[in-house]
């Protein structure tokens, strides 16, 4: 078997040996530096140090209970920013009218800086859950609506021909043809973008610091806990990796003609 064929593939079996050996030589290679301390400690704790760590966020920090409070944050803010760029963006990406109207103006948001927004969110929403929803809502929201009208437009004009040539009205083949074609491409660009609320999530949490994974995190690097931010964002990358696994078993699920 050739590991270095161009774009080849290899078995299921000898990938997941390759991911245990990549791991086995990332954590060897980060405890060998933090043995011999060729970075500080205070900047680079050693993995058994962040691996003990976890028994003090546990039982003093509430890491359960901080986690399902940012996931539900999270969950909820991607939920409610699917709900307004599907619809929205099939509206813009379909007809002309909106098309002209919008899509400039759709990508130049993409441009703000998020975090230089938060003090509109405050003032819009105060300072409670509400406006970390909206404030995550909106950052998914910003890169997801222009995805949803580039989809649209990438629908191949022979399926459109082909169901007006069997009488199909506009709303049939929006049912039809855009519906479909688009949600099966969408779903994937959905499980990637997701993730974006994650990078956003201190800056929400920190706002009336009342729970949450992001606060969490940095609260302990305030108190030069480097143990803990590291044993916080294996958490985060643990709960990404679930919730992309989630993303892709829906996947076959919904849209299972896509692996045939």
């Amino acid at each position: 078997m050739n590991l270095f064929e161009l774009r080849g593939e290899i078995s299921k079996r000898t990938s997941l040996m390759v991911e245990i050996l990549g791991l086995f030589m990332f954590l060897l290679i980060w405890f060998i530096i933090t043995y011999f301390q060729w970075i500080p400690l205070a900047l680079l704790p050693s993995p058994i140090k962040v691996l003990t760590s976890f028994k003090e966020l546990h039982f003093e920090d509430a890491l359960l209970r901080n986690a399902f409070y940012s996931i539900k944050l999270n969950y909820t803010g991607y939920l409610e920013a699917i709900l307004i760029a599907l619809p929205l963006g099939f509206l813009i990406g379909l007809f002309p009218l909106f098309k002209s109207l919008c899509n400039r103006y759709v990508n130049a948001l993409r441009f703000i800086p998020l975090t230089a927004v938060t003090g509109l969110f405050i003032a819009w929403f105060g300072i409670e859950n509400t406006m970390k929803v909206q404030f995550l809502s909106f950052g998914i929201m910003v890169y997801l609506l222009p995805v949803v009208i580039q989809r649209v437009s990438e629908v191949e004009n022979v399926y459109v021909q082909t169901v007006y040539t069997l009488g199909a009205n506009k709303w049939q083949t929006i049912v039809s043809v855009f519906i479909p074609a688009v949600f099966s491409k969408v779903f994937d660009d959905i499980r990637v973008l997701v993730a974006i609320s994650w990078t956003y999530i201190i800056v929400a949490e920190l706002v009336n610091k009342n729970g949450g994974i992001g606060a969490l995190a940095y609260t302990a690097a305030r108190q030069s806990r480097i143990d803990k931010v590291f044993a916080i964002l294996v958490v985060i990358i643990l709960i990404g990796f679930i919730q992309d696994k989630l993303f892709i078993w829906l996947d076959k699920k919904l849209f299972a003609y896509k692996y045939l």
